[in-house]
C-alpha cells in the first residue's frame, strides 16, 4: 500500500498564513525524505477553512522546488472554476519543474461560495467537469482544440509549454455519491474518496461499483489498466493510543465543527443552521464514530491494522490528513511513526526512503 501526505486546511488564521507556508515546506521534505508517495494540497476560496490554498499548481510549483522523489498532486482542482487550457498549461509547468511527478484530481465544486469566480458553471457543474476532463486529456497529449478568440473566431490552439510526461495521471474527487464513484470507472481515472461518513461496508461497495465500472469501460488516453483507489483518512500516530486521542482529540473536534459550520453556510446544501449545542452534540459524534473506524489515530500498532483492513477492502493509497490543527512538530512524529511501521501481511513496508 502506498501512503501520501494531504493537506486540507484547518483554520489558519491562529498562527498566520506565512507560517502555515512554513510548515507545508518543512512537512513536505520530511514526507520526501521518509519516501511517501504524494503530498496533495486543495483549491479553497472566500472560508475560514484552508485560507492558503486557492492554487495547488502554484503551491505544487514552489514545492517541486524544493523536493526530489514525492509526487505533487491536487487534491483538488475544481475544473468547472477554470478554464482548461489554463489547467493544462498550469499543470505542464509544474510537471516540467517536478520533472514527471504530477498528478490531479479533478472535483466538480460544491459550495455555492466558490462560484463567485464562475458563476454560470455552478448549475451544471458536474456536467462541465466531466466534459472539460476528456478535453483535458486530449490537451495533454498536444492535440489541438478549436476555441473563440477575441474576435469572435474560431482558432485551433494547443498548449504550451509541453508537459515533460506523455499521460496526465487523473483522479475523480468523490464525497461518497456512488454515481460518482461509477463515473470515475467509467471515465477510468483513478478515484480520491475519504474513510469519513462512511460505513466500512458502504466503502466496499462503492469500491466494487467503481472497479466494475472502470474494467468495462472504453480505454482512456494515458488511463492504466486498472484504476487506483485513494482514500483520505485523518492522521495521528503517537506512542499510545491513549496518547494520540488525548492530543488529537481537541484540534479534530475544532476541525469537524469549522467544518459543519462551513457546510450549513453553503446556500446550495439542504441542511438548517445548527445551534451550538447541535454543533457540539453532531461533532461528539463524528469523532467518536471516527475513531472507531476510518481514521489513522492511535499507536502504530493500531494503525498497522487499520492500513491492513483498508488494502483488505480494496484501498491503493492511504492519504494522510495531517493538517485539521495538530502542531508542526507533532505532525512530523506522526510521520517518522508511520514510516516505520512494519508492513502487515500481504503488504509492502508502509515508508521508506528511495
Amino acid at each position: 500500500m502506498d501512503l501520501s501526505v494531504m493537506f486540507f486546511g484547518a483554520d489558519d488564521a491562529s498562527t498566520g498564513h506565512a507560517t502555515k507556508y512554513d510548515d507545508i515546506l518543512a512537512i513536505t521534505r520530511a514526507a520526501d525524505q521518509l519516501g511517501f508517495k504524494a503530498v496533495w494540497t486543495p483549491e479553497r476560496h472566500f472560508q475560514q477553512v484552508g485560507q492558503v490554498f486557492p492554487n495547488p499548481s502554484l503551491l505544487s510549483a514552489a514545492l517541486a522546488t524544493v523536493t526530489e522523489r514525492i509526487h505533487l498532486r491536487a487534491g483538488s482542482l475544481v475544473l468547472p472554476l477554470h478554464h482548461p487550457l489554463r489547467v493544462a498549461e498550469d499543470w505542464a509547468v509544474v510537471d516540467n519543474l517536478s520533472r514527471g511527478r504530477i498528478g490531479v484530481s479533478v472535483a466538480t465544486g460544491w459550495h455555492s461560495r466558490d462560484f463567485v469566480l464562475a458563476p454560470a458553471a455552478y448549475e451544471d457543474r458536474r456536467e462541465r467537469a466531466f466534459r472539460d476532463l476528456a478535453l483535458l486529456r486530449r490537451l495533454w497529449a498536444g492535440e489541438a482544440a478549436q476555441f473563440t478568440d477575441g474576435t469572435g473566431a474560431q482558432v485551433a490552439v494547443t498548449t504550451q509549454p509541453r508537459p515533460y510526461s506523455g499521460a496526465l495521471p487523473l483522479w475523480t474527487t468523490t464525497s461518497g455519491s456512488p454515481r460518482t464513484w461509477e463515473a470515475a470507472g467509467r471515465t477510468r481515472t483513478n478515484i480520491l474518496g475519504a474513510t469519513i461518513g462512511q460505513t466500512r461496508d458502504e466503502l466496499a461497495a462503492r469500491i466494487r461499483l467503481y472497479r466494475d465500472a472502470y474494467a468495462t469501460a472504453p480505454e482512456q488516453p494515458g488511463a492504466p489498466p486498472t484504476g487506483t483507489v485513494t482514500l483520505m483518512a485523518h492522521t495521528y500516530v503517537a506512542a499510545t493510543d491513549e496518547e494520540a486521542r488525548e492530543r488529537a482529540g481537541g484540534p479534530l473536534k475544532a476541525y469537524l465543527r469549522s467544518y459543519v459550520a462551513q457546510t450549513t453556510a453553503n446556500k446550495g446544501a439542504r441542511a438548517a443552521a445548527l445551534s451550538e449545542e447541535q454543533l457540539g452534540t453532531l461533532t461528539e459524534f463524528a469523532f467518536r464514530r471516527y475513531l472507531a473506524w476510518g481514521s489513522l489515530i492511535g499507536s502504530p500498532e493500531t494503525c498497522r491494522k487499520s492500513l491492513a483492513d483498508l488494502a483488505e477492502l480494496g484501498c491503493d493509497e492511504v492519504a494522510c490528513f495531517v493538517d485539521f490543527g495538530l502542531g508542526r512538530d507533532d505532525v512530523l512524529a506522526s510521520l517518522r511513526r508511520l514510516a516505520e511501521l512494519p508492513g502487515p501481511a500481504g503488504l509492502p513496508e508502509a515508508g521508506r526512503t528511495a
